[in-house]
């Protein structure tokens, strides 16, 4: 991926400044001079910062107020931008929370659509990450991006650019729940008959089949998320790569023997 330019670098920083809180709510952030010099860049390049941030409601600017951080109720949760942000700050129970009601909104109707309109590609692709899946969980590896690969494969299958715009909110919950799941003993090898529920139901055409395959999926991540929440656990930092799952005893050793003979 190339490098951001140093508007989306300027903007990163002080977007992740405002949503870590080290500009209150109902507070100033620092003049132009100040931010520039802090950053090492333009006037223009702060001002343009600036000026997206009021789009994504972050901040408010005028003549009589000057550039006040607004409420974390007026920020615009729908912006990937914002989510990213927040995962890169630290996600918060409150925030964790929100998503999980998000999701079960979301993801049970799109699978539903998913069951209707899914075509030979969509299988292909959700077959696939469902292939990974359980190849990281026989020989270990990185089960976390497959399993984001196959949710994401729902809302795309639903044919509905609006639920495909949807990935970009739900991605922080979902790795936040696939990396807690994953952390629990067997976590990943119990979750996987259920994601061969929903697709099987895709295949099927059978979209009732596929919304409650999808609700047994949400249940049991609610459940794991509701354990480490409880316990105010640190929830994963998403800033980091995935966890990769480590290989069984058995495969570890077929790798060993199989070195030994080559």
């Amino acid at each position: 991926m190339a490098a951001k330019n140093t508007h989306g670098r300027t903007l990163d920083l002080l977007g992740e400044a405002i949503v870590g809180g080290r500009y209150a709510a109902g507070g100033p952030i620092p003049a132009e001079p100040i931010l520039c010099e802090q950053f090492g860049v333009s006037r223009t390049v702060v001002r343009e910062a600036v000026k997206s941030l009021v789009a994504k409601g972050l901040i408010v600017t005028g003549p009589k107020v000057g550039t006040r951080v607004l409420p974390q109720e007026r920020w615009n949760w729908f912006d990937p931008d914002v989510i990213t942000w927040q995962a890169s700050c630290g996600l918060t129970h409150e925030f964790v929370r929100d998503l999980q009601d998000l999701r079960r909104v979301v993801e049970p109707a799109a699978a539903r659509l998913a069951a209707e309109r899914a075509t030979p590609r969509h299988i292909e692709e959700m077959e696939a990450a469902y292939a990974g899946m359980k190849g990281a969980i026989e020989n270990g590896g990185d089960y976390v991006s497959f399993d984001l690969r196959f949710h994401h494969g729902i809302l795309d299958a639903a044919g509905n650019r609006m639920l495909a715009q949807m990935n970009k909110v739900l991605h922080a919950l979902l790795r936040t729940s696939f990396e807690i799941s994953t952390s629990k003993a067997n976590g990943p090898a119990l979750s996987l008959p259920l994601h061969r529920a929903v697709l099987d139901a895709l295949i099927a055409r059978d979209p009732a089949a596929a919304e409650a395959a999808v609700l047994r999926l949400i249940e049991s991540a609610r459940a794991d998320i509701e354990e480490v929440l409880g316990s105010r656990s640190r929830l994963p930092r998403l800033s980091r790569p995935p966890t990769h799952l480590k290989a069984p005893p058995a495969a570890a050793a077929v790798r060993a023997r199989v070195k030994g003979v080559h």
